[in-house]
């Protein structure tokens, strides 16, 4: 394991943002998005939201000192990346059967690279605001060691933020569960971390959030959370990011024209809404 690229520079930025990325492999990347769409359909829209997310980590660099990496998966899959990327975007090969694994590989790489702030960042989330990015960077760049914790409405985390290497955060934590966010928030207070809890935020990573991302990108309707309030220690929440007049969803422009495209030319408006009914029927 080892990093193809390293983002190395002299003016190296205070917070370095590693994407948890997989190349896109049709039948290999996206799968739980299958159905509504076709494998070849995920793969493209794991494509679009990479580019997304590395164009919305550049666009908080002009506002923070912020470098990008994708921490990548599976070995072998380099050029992909490098086909993707430009060359400032480092890349770290981090692929361990345990995700905690893969994430804490990503934030020990991204310090060792002489970074004071050390981000892990979902693939999930491309319209996720520009402004907590900043805000991330700008909370690991105060004076003592702290957290930041991106909860998702599903219980996990878009985004997890640290200054040093605590592996504890990413032990006993029950992956892809609705217990993430809650339990990380556990392992935190055990060694004492203090937490800077973001705004909720949604991944694109079933049918019901794909159609959330739909109504975002081409029908104009802005995502609300379903939360209230500060997130309290028992909570898998945070703050709703409509309470928040300041967070406007990225563009997420390569994702919005993939969308757009396959609407107007498949009939994948028709599988989003059969699939919509059929969930909840069965929520009934």
């Amino acid at each position: 394991m080892g990093a193809a690229r390293t983002n190395d520079r002299p003016d190296v930025a205070s917070c370095g943002i590693a994407v948890m990325a997989k190349a896109s492999l049709p039948g290999k990347t996206k799968t739980r998005l299958v159905p509504p769409l076709s494998f070849e359909e995920a793969a493209a829209f794991n494509t679009a939201f990479l580019k997304d997310v590395a164009a919305n980590i550049a666009a908080a660099g002009r506002e923070a000192p912020v470098a990008c990496y994708m921490a990548y998966g599976p070995p072998g899959a380099t050029a992909f990346f490098e086909s993707n990327f430009p060359a400032s975007i480092g890349l770290i090969e981090s692929w361990h059967p345990n995700f905690g694994d893969c994430l804490f590989t990503a934030v020990a790489a991204v310090l060792a690279r002489g970074h004071a702030g050390a981000v892990v960042l979902n693939a999930d989330s491309p319209t996720l605001p520009t402004a907590l990015l900043v805000e991330t960077a700008r909370a690991l760049a105060q004076p003592g060691d702290r957290a930041v914790l991106g909860p998702s409405n599903d219980g996990g985390y878009y985004l997890l933020g640290l200054k040093a290497p605590h592996r504890r955060l990413f032990e006993d934590v029950a992956w892809s569960t609705e217990q993430v966010a809650q339990q990380t928030r556990a392992r935190a207070a055990e060694i004492g971390l203090d937490v800077h809890v973001l705004p909720e935020w949604y991944d694109v990573d079933d049918i019901a959030s794909l159609r959330t991302l739909r109504a975002e990108l081409i029908e104009g309707r802005a995502f609300a959370s379903a939360c209230s309030g500060e997130m309290d220690a028992g909570s898998p929440v945070g703050t709703c990011a409509n309470e928040r007049p300041d967070l406007h969803p990225a563009p997420a422009t390569h994702t919005a024209a993939l969308l757009g495209s396959l609407l107007a030319s498949t009939d994948l408006g028709r599988r989003l809404d059969a699939a919509g009914s059929i969930a909840m029927r069965a929520a009934e």
